[in-house]
């Protein structure tokens, strides 16, 4: 895929710290939909990004929901860690429960990229996602197959290992 080459040489062969948001509506999560990745061209997973030297969790969070969403949020709880080993792509990923404060859902951007990949943004349910192979979405929902489950997670997830 042509996306997988520019999301490889912007952040590929390192390890990133990422900030990510859950983000909740009724039943449903909010999950960015990216195109041109992996073997199937589309890659669903929680908004967020990665942490910038010097910025807090808590700004980059709301820059990051900001940028992609056009959504204003406040964090609410930390819910786990995920580690993300799926090389070129490496990192560590701190997941929050966040709330809406603000602003109008909308398809928004990465700075970091050239051609955009963020395709869409939409609420989901469980029962949806689900029918997404495990290719086309983000490993941390191999650890949980319910809303519930997903929030109640704690600890250090991995696609390596089992959860600590």
């Amino acid at each position: 895929m042509k996306n997988d080459k520019a999301v490889e040489q912007t952040f590929g062969h390192r390890l990133r710290v990422r900030v990510c948001g859950v983000l909740v509506e009724g039943e449903k999560i909010l999950m960015a939909v990216h195109r041109g990745i992996g073997p199937n061209g589309i890659f669903w997973a929680p908004p967020g990004g990665g942490l910038e030297y010097g910025e807090t969790v808590d700004d980059a969070l709301k820059r990051e929901f900001l940028e992609e969403t056009g959504l204003e949020i406040e964090l609410k709880k930390h819910l786990f860690t995920h580690e993300f080993h799926d090389l070129p792509l490496h990192g560590i990923e701190l997941f929050f429960l966040v709330e809406k404060t603000g602003g109008s859902l909308k398809i928004g951007h990465d700075p970091e990229m050239e051609e955009q990949i963020l395709e869409n943004m939409v609420f989901i349910d469980f029962k949806e996602l689900a029918q997404k192979t495990k290719e086309e979405k983000h490993h941390l929902f191999r650890h949980c197959n319910s809303l519930k489950e997903l929030i109640n997670m704690q600890g250090f997830y991995s696609n390596l290992r089992e959860n600590l």
